[in-house]
């Protein structure tokens, strides 16, 4: 996941589906080799779907969910029918939550929520603008940048946070610059800190960073 989304493309909305694929394949590969059926239970998947569920659930963050929600290819019908058991972002309870949390954080104003939630429910539903067919048809074919661009100024808050969200990278960055910071901790000569305490000074030296830039020397 850390290599699919380490690019300078924009990816953003991409990584909830990809992660969601990413463990159905693994089911489907351990239960082939196990050579058991899908309603069969799996001792070794899992074990292996506890790391991964645990693993996402550490890094998921309520964006991955509303860029994954405002994505149009989501709600095309060949994108449905391409797997078992796929919803829609809007009939999903996961996505529909966070998605949720993303808009009362943007939208403080309770007009501009209430606006943008009607808008968002036109847009999921394909309704009033959103149901036209050279719209509908366009949820696969094109890209959710171009889709928005032709098809979304009858909902104009969603259009503007579609266009952000959608336009953004991903980035192993900031992995590394905590790899960064734990090599000048735990050194050559400093190799005897044990993990928790290394990771206790790497906390503390990152949050005393973050604290610096909100001093008025460092505005200056």
């Amino acid at each position: 996941m850390i290599r699919m989304t380490d690019t300078d493309t924009p990816c953003l909305h991409l990584v909830y589906e990809m992660w969601d694929s990413m463990i159905e394949k693994v089911k489907k590969v351990i239960y082939r080799y196990e050579g058991k059926l899908e309603d069969e239970e799996s001792d070794l998947y899992s074990v292996i779907y506890d790391i991964l569920i645990a693993r996402w659930t550490k890094e998921n963050n309520p964006l991955h969910c509303l860029a994954h929600s405002l994505n149009p290819r989501y709600y095309s019908k060949r994108w449905l029918e391409e797997g078992v058991g796929r919803e829609p972002p809007h009939k999903d309870k996961e996505v529909s939550k966070m998605r949720m949390v993303c808009f009362k954080k943007f939208f403080l104003m309770p007009e501009e929520l209430a606006k943008v939630k009607e808008e968002y429910s036109r847009f999921s539903s394909c309704s009033e603008e959103f149901n036209d067919p050279d719209s509908i048809h366009d949820r696969w074919v094109v890209s959710p940048m171009t889709w928005w661009t032709n098809h979304g100024q009858s909902a104009p808050l969603l259009m503007s946070l579609a266009m952000k969200l959608l336009s953004q990278p991903a980035s192993s960055s900031c992995c590394e610059r905590n790899w960064s910071t734990y090599s000048f901790v735990h050194s050559v000569k400093r190799n005897a800190l044990t993990p928790e305490r290394a990771e206790d000074l790497v906390f503390v030296h990152s949050n005393l960073r973050h604290l610096s830039r909100r001093t008025d020397a460092y505005k200056t």
